[in-house]
């Protein structure tokens, strides 16, 4: 059968999603948790590769395997073998043909900026630290440049090679949230570290280096040196998914705005 996990983790002890031969993943770590509880070697696949130190408020996997665990208990039994930081919230059997990424047809991201001169230790792991003011409404107002369908080489660092830049950004908004800023963005699909290189370019509007219409001109360009930096991978989170051929995942409201502001 083939079985489809909602869960959420912290990132920040583990090298990304994807198994690495250096150091823990969030994909290891949920294998060696179904064989601990099925018995079973199994294969996860999981809705994106995030990043080292990347967190996940929301993140779809699936496997296929034997299973008499009913599928609302599946998530207790599971959490039981995985540690504090990863938890499955969610599990259904689907059809055998979905694949969690493949099937996605877009997702958004949070990326979390704290302004201040001080240190905070409750966002030290969860939220980039800017010590210098931030102008909201040009941030805004730069945001709005990302929101189409463009070429978004200006934006990426380089990684697995890819077929084409262009991407759709549904929206990029930024908002204030208890005392940070909330940048989310939304897309079919994004380029390795497009959303940090995004919420890098919004600081420096924000900080006046550079302006709304520069966004224009750099996207256009596609110049990556001519952008904002790519800000550290603990600020960025997973936030929401979409997947609207898929009936069977509705219970686990995978597109629904997160109650919480923070985090």
């Amino acid at each position: 059968m083939n079985i489809a996990l909602i869960l959420s983790y912290d990132g920040t002890n583990y090298h990304g999603w994807q198994v690495q031969k250096n150091g823990a993943s969030i994909q290891e770590t949920l294998e060696t948790a179904v064989l601990r509880l099925l018995g079973q070697k199994t294969h996860v696949s999981g809705v994106g590769r995030t990043d080292a130190g990347v967190h996940a408020r929301r993140y779809a996997a699936n496997f296929k395997a034997g299973c008499s665990i009913p599928m609302d208990r599946l998530p207790y039994a599971l959490n039981s073998f995985l540690p504090e930081d990863i938890a499955v919230t969610g599990a259904c059997e689907v059809p055998d043909g979905f694949d969690a990424r493949f099937d996605c047809t877009k997702k958004e991201y949070a990326y979390y900026i704290y302004p201040s001169t001080l240190r905070n230790p409750f966002y030290a792991r969860r939220a980039y630290r800017y010590s210098y003011p931030l102008d909201l409404d040009r941030m805004r107002r730069g945001a709005e440049r990302f929101v189409g369908r463009q070429d978004f080489a200006a934006v990426r660092s380089q990684g697995t090679p890819v077929k084409s830049t262009v991407r759709t950004v549904f929206w990029c908004e930024v908002e204030p949230v208890d005392g940070l800023i909330r940048v989310r963005v939304c897309g079919d699909g994004f380029l390795y570290n497009m959303v940090r290189a995004i919420a890098g370019t919004l600081v420096y509007v924000g900080g006046g280096k550079l302006t709304p219409d520069d966004v224009s001109a750099i996207l256009r360009a596609g110049d990556r040196e001519a952008a904002g930096p790519t800000l550290p991978a603990h600020g960025l989170f997973m936030n929401r998914l979409w997947y609207e051929h898929t009936p069977a995942l509705a219970p686990f409201e995978l597109d629904k705005q997160p109650k919480s502001g923070i985090f």
